[in-house]
């Protein structure tokens, strides 16, 4: 504080100059090194201010209090363009999925810029560079023995030939009679869903009838990670600091026992699954999306991994 208040006393002259980064920004050996992300917005809407406030301003604020103390600064971001989301709003639009992408991940990056978010970079997920890297993870998972195959019961429209992803289907709430309930949740009631559970299914696309059909799927082995996961947590709760409610939710999950999740889906906009067997699908967007942040970055730098595989700076 007393610091602090030198500082001000001796105004703007007291400052050292502003640290001018080259490009692209890379870590230095000896300084402080400082890698910032925010959420990736979804791309098939507007952003508006709770868009701004809940997803990108903290961290461009933080972005920017790191430039002011000199710290080496990287602050990436970028639109979350795959997923059923933007399969569905396509078809709103009467557009393709890339088209749509397109348009919005624009729009994305001209509102950002309006309000001078001081994004180093503001990538994208739909890159050549997303797809080698979320396939090289998936490769070293499936090699280190993390994957197991599952057949799901799906919903299935005949007249569309093709298996509904949860939003592509509408029904009865099974557990309040909503009767617009979507095929992940129920606006009415709040309740999640499976799809199959729903009464009198209907395709959104045609408002046909599905039929139950089992599917062959990929899921990561979230039990085998668990032994593992506990002890990291203990180290990264006693070194770190962690909210009391990120701490209370990873303690109810360990608590209640991981469970294998699926990382696959049936369609056809999304990375492609590299394995004999689940070409025709995708990887589910959550396996995907985190994945971003190192694609976005190695868009930004072929340096990328002295960013993310950089532990000691």
């Amino acid at each position: 504080i007393a610091a602090a208040v030198d500082v001000w006393a001796r105004g703007p002259a007291a400052l050292p100059p502003p640290r001018q980064p080259p490009t692209p920004v890379l870590p230095v050996e000896g300084e402080r090194n400082v890698l910032i992300t925010s959420a990736l917005p979804y791309v098939n809407n507007v952003p508006h201010l709770g868009n701004i406030i809940g997803c990108v301003l903290s961290a461009d604020t933080f972005a920017r209090y790191c430039r002011l103390r000199g710290w080496n600064t990287l602050f990436v971001c970028g639109t979350d363009e795959y997923g059923t989301a933007t399969e569905t709003r396509a078809l709103q639009e009467g557009l393709s999925p890339r088209q749509l992408c397109d348009r919005y991940h624009a729009l994305h990056a001209d509102i950002y810029a309006w309000f001078r978010i001081s994004f180093d970079h503001f990538g994208r997920t739909t890159t050549p560079l997303q797809t080698s890297i979320a396939q090289d993870i998936f490769q070293r998972l499936l090699a280190r023995g993390f994957l197991l195959q599952d057949t799901l019961e799906q919903l299935r429209c005949e007249s569309c030939g093709r298996y509904l992803a949860d939003r592509f289907v509408e029904g009865t709430c099974p557990f309040c009679g909503y009767a617009e309930a979507r095929g992940d949740q129920c606006d009415k009631c709040g309740k999640l869903i499976n799809a199959v559970e729903l009464k009198n299914p209907q395709c959104k696309l045609c408002r046909g009838t599905p039929v139950v059909t089992p599917s062959q799927h990929l899921f990561l082995d979230l039990p085998k990670l668990e032994g593992r996961l506990e002890a990291w947590l203990e180290r990264a709760w006693a070194e770190g600091d962690w909210t009391a409610n990120a701490r209370h939710i990873t303690r109810t999950w360990l608590r209640d026992g991981l469970r294998p999740r699926c990382i696959t889906r049936d369609l056809a906009w999304g990375t492609p699954v590299p394995l004999d067997g689940f070409r025709d699908k995708v990887f589910y967007v959550w396996f995907d999306a985190p994945i971003g942040y190192l694609s976005i970055t190695a868009n930004y730098t072929e340096h990328w991994e002295r960013w993310w595989k950089n532990p000691q700076q």
